[in-house]
């Protein structure tokens, strides 16, 4: 059976008095967290993670149930902690066929080849890569990390709305470079919940 939102949210809180009561958080989202890191910068995922749970660990303090979920907040310290090693690298975002590429701060690099459907893949990548970063990023927490849009939007920090807009807007797009590159629609579906 799995944790509701509400233990994580209260495990969280009382790990702010009882150290303890974070392990369980570790357990239950170290591998959702990986995985998120691992399709963004895979040279050094697991250098990040545990960045990432130094850094949630420090601020449990400032969660705060009112603005999300504990697997949320988490995700955004993931996006946060991600973000910082890609302004190390010399870039805040990294962009796709950038000369002097490195695998560690391109997340696009690999995509094609972990994507299901081979026929889609190199369509597929490149209208992804040309989406704006926060509607590319807001497609890829929905549809490889299993976030809700609203989820998403707090990760991202724009209001749901804003994030169900440009949720949207992304989808069109990609079944628009689709639709003018031949692939059919629901070779789509089965890359991962885009349409």
């Amino acid at each position: 059976m799995e944790p509701d939102d509400s233990d994580d949210e209260d495990l969280l809180t009382r790990s702010a008095r009882d150290p303890a009561a974070f392990e369980p958080l570790v357990e239950r989202h170290a591998g959702v967290l990986h995985g998120y890191l691992t399709r963004r910068a895979p040279a050094v995922a697991d250098d990040l993670l545990a960045e990432v749970w130094l850094q949630a660990y420090a601020s449990r303090r400032t969660f705060d149930a009112a603005r999300g979920t504990a697997r949320t907040w988490l995700f955004g310290v993931a996006r946060n902690v991600l973000a910082a090693h890609w302004r190390q690298g010399g870039r805040e975002q990294p962009g796709p066929g950038t000369p002097g590429d490195r695998a560690d701060t391109d997340p696009w690099q690999g995509v094609d080849e972990r994507l299901d459907a081979a026929a889609v893949a190199p369509f597929l990548r490149h209208s992804i890569a040309g989406l704006p970063h926060v509607e590319r990023e807001l497609l890829l927490l929905v549809a490889w990390e299993r976030l809700t849009p609203t989820e998403a939007a707090a990760v991202v920090g724009i209001p749901p709305g804003t994030a169900r807009s440009r949720l949207h807007r992304a989808r069109a797009r990609l079944r628009e470079a689709l639709a003018a590159t031949g692939p059919s629609p629901s070779s789509l579906d089965r890359t991962g919940d885009f349409a």
